[in-house]
């Protein structure tokens, strides 16, 4: 090794990963295939950050954005789901945000950097502090109208990058059965001081819920085409309930053939796996499933275990969380005995995700002829 390469290794310059390849649905459609090589694709990531640091200003300082992609690479994951909010990409109704965009770009070229893909999940309205009046004051019409302009405005600026896996149009989105009162698009109910839950309506007027859902879905989708016709598109899709069934007016058989692919969000609960299966198995309708959401939130480590070997026969990819902490702080801190209840469960679900890492990506050669196009 020259001196020059000695000297960057020893002050831990990281080389620059290999260049990301293109992701695409597989020739049979039930998971993803990298091309020109072939090789199939399994999705194993993080939500990234987790908790309630979804605001963008907390991916600052600029090296712990890239330490922390640093860290979840090798740990094991090859995608990282990041969520885009409207009020840091757009100032008001018809003007992108600077700052939003450059921060898009570091974002891009510190996956590219590290190899990790991108899920970017757009249209986040997490926190009830950042609500903004100009845009929940809106009607039906013109809030979709806005959600396009951010649409456009994200896929133009990620088209050239090789880093995007897919684009996800909303988080969990519910279209709304009855009437609701104006400026009421969100749920009301906070999880770690956020409102995860979005509605895409406000009256459905008479119209059919999944109409409403595929109306929307195609109408955002026809924007990000517009700016990138090759990326794959996706929903954050809750799950079902045996008592509510597709309560979210998003039926998966309905939507599929306006998306690339189903994402749906799963967290198995305690002595209740067999319950988590058949919900992610009513989400297999013919297109890749990704488990776009899971984690040990309320059962075992092992019982989550179960649950992802076990769903890998309809599922082909999960995304978990990540919080920033470092797997081997964590570790320490338990085997000293200063570790609270919180930094030993992270501690445990890390180990779970690095020990599964080579198990679920276990390479495997896709066939070789061309894939489909995308939907839409």
């Amino acid at each position: 090794m020259s001196a020059p390469l000695l000297v960057l290794f020893a002050i831990g310059f990281a080389p620059p990963a290999a260049p990301l390849e293109a992701i695409e649905v597989a020739p049979q459609g039930r998971s993803f295939v990298m091309r020109p090589s072939g090789r199939a694709f399994v999705p194993w990531g993080f939500n990234y950050p987790a908790g309630d640091r979804f605001h963008q200003e907390d991916w600052y300082p600029a090296d712990k954005l890239e330490g922390d992609f640093q860290e979840m690479k090798r740990l094991g994951a090859n995608l990282v789901r990041v969520h885009l909010e409207v009020a840091y990409y757009l100032d008001d109704p018809g003007r992108p945000s600077r700052r939003g965009l450059e921060q898009l770009d570091r974002l891009l070229a510190v996956a590219e950097k590290t190899g990790l893909y991108l899920d970017v999940t757009g249209l986040a309205c997490y926190r009830p502090q950042d609500a903004m009046p100009w845009y929940d004051n809106l009607d039906e019409s013109r809030r979709w109208a806005v959600q396009e302009r951010f649409w456009t405005t994200v896929a133009e600026r990620c088209a050239p990058s090789r880093a995007v896996f897919c684009y996800d149009l909303m988080n969990e989105p519910v279209v709304a059965a009855q009437p609701r009162p104006a400026a009421k698009w969100y749920s009301g109910h906070l999880f770690g001081g956020c409102d995860f839950v979005q509605y895409i309506n406000l009256d459905p007027a008479g119209r059919p819920r999944h109409e409403i859902a595929t109306a929307w879905i195609r109408r955002l989708s026809a924007a990000i085409r517009g700016r990138d016709p090759r990326r794959l598109i996706t929903v954050g899709l809750l799950p079902s309930t045996p008592a509510w069934g597709h309560f979210s007016g998003f039926p998966p058989d309905k939507i599929a053939p306006d998306l690339d692919f189903i994402a749906v969000h799963v967290y198995p609960e305690k002595g209740r796996v067999e319950q988590a299966l058949a919900t992610t198995r009513g989400f297999a309708v013919g297109k890749p499933l990704l488990i776009e959401e899971t984690y040990a939130l309320t059962c075992s480590t092992a019982e989550l275990k179960d649950y992802v070997l076990a769903s890998s026969e309809v599922a082909c990819g999960w995304i978990g969380h990540y919080g920033g902490e470092r797997l081997e702080e964590l570790e320490a801190r338990v085997r000293a005995g200063r570790a609270d209840v919180r930094q030993a469960l992270v501690c445990d679900w890390l180990k779970f995700f690095r020990e599964m890492s080579e198990q679920v990506q276990a390479p495997r050669k896709a066939p070789s002829r061309p894939a489909s196009s995308p939907a839409g």
